[in-house]
């Protein structure tokens, strides 16, 4: 499949990879896709986001995905349903951060012994590869750009989707964006 991506696709997945290792992330996450789409700045995807979250709403985008890791990457959803349930979860998180320290729940550091080349893709950052081909598929594109992996990213579901929805960027707005003739 990595054969069909683009140029800008394969900086993407490669930002993607560089991102978790700087992080010392144990696997490449929807979120580590995301960050590496928002440092491209010539790509139709780069346009769209541009358009749809410029540069002053990212650091409101980038707090709501670090509130989401530090709820252990549940949703919005998932956290009123356990309300519903009688389950606190932002008092849980601070018990836990009392205790092993701020963002302990995140879970994505790498062991102070344990080391891996690099880090491997996890199962969600897999989904949205092979979504943005079916995207690329069902839009007649012979080749899978940066906005199919975009546009995958907005239909998965789970904590990237949701901040990327909260601040205007759905797969229907980015669809318009990437579709219109100003595009790269």
């Amino acid at each position: 499949m990595f054969e069909r991506f683009t140029k800008a696709a394969r900086a993407v997945v490669k930002g993607a990879v560089e991102h978790a290792d700087r992080a010392g992330a144990v696997a490449v996450t929807e979120e580590h896709l995301l960050l590496a789409l928002l440092d491209r700045d010539d790509t139709r995807a780069a346009a769209a986001l541009r358009e749809l979250c410029p540069p002053d709403r990212r650091p409101s985008l980038a707090a709501a995905l670090a509130d989401a890791r530090r709820r252990a990457g549940l949703s919005r959803a998932d956290t009123e349903a356990l309300a519903d349930l009688g389950i606190d979860v932002g008092a849980i998180v601070e018990r836990v951060e009392e205790t092993h320290g701020a963002g302990a729940l995140a879970g994505d550091r790498k062991d102070a012994g344990w080391r891996s080349r690099r880090p491997s893709f996890s199962r969600e950052a897999k989904t949205v590869l092979e979504k943005s081909l079916r995207v690329a598929l069902a839009r007649k594109d012979r080749e899978i750009g940066d906005e199919h992996i975009l546009l995958a990213l907005t239909t998965t579901g789970g904590i990237v989707a949701e901040a990327l929805a909260d601040h205007g960027v759905t797969y229907a707005s980015v669809d318009t964006e990437v579709s219109s003739p100003a595009a790269p």
